[in-house]
């Protein structure tokens, strides 16, 4: 059983990664609900836990849509170079 996602920790992750952790977690969704229908489930709290996990994933994506929060992916560092080549040129 997966532990419960943390928002910083996601916010922290690539894009690339929060899609892959979509489809993991829509695999598991699928799986857990074919269980309940077959009376093979064992916890259902694990069915609540999985949407949630999905729709924290997809807020996350949807702030950085937005521009509310910044995406890691598109933070370049600035190096100190750039300045002191830009200033020789002048």
């Amino acid at each position: 059983m997966a532990k419960a996602l943390n928002t910083t920790e996601l916010r922290g992750l690539s894009r690339e990664a929060l899609e892959k952790q979509v489809v993991e977690l829509k695999e598991e969704l699928f799986t857990l609900r074919f269980q309940a229908a077959t009376g093979q489930l064992e916890s259902h709290g694990r069915l609540r836990a999985v949407r949630k996990d999905i729709a924290r994933i997809y807020t996350v994506i949807q702030e950085r849509n937005l521009g509310i929060v910044s995406d890691p992916d598109a933070a370049e560092p600035e190096t100190p170079g750039t300045m002191a080549s830009a200033s020789e040129k002048a």
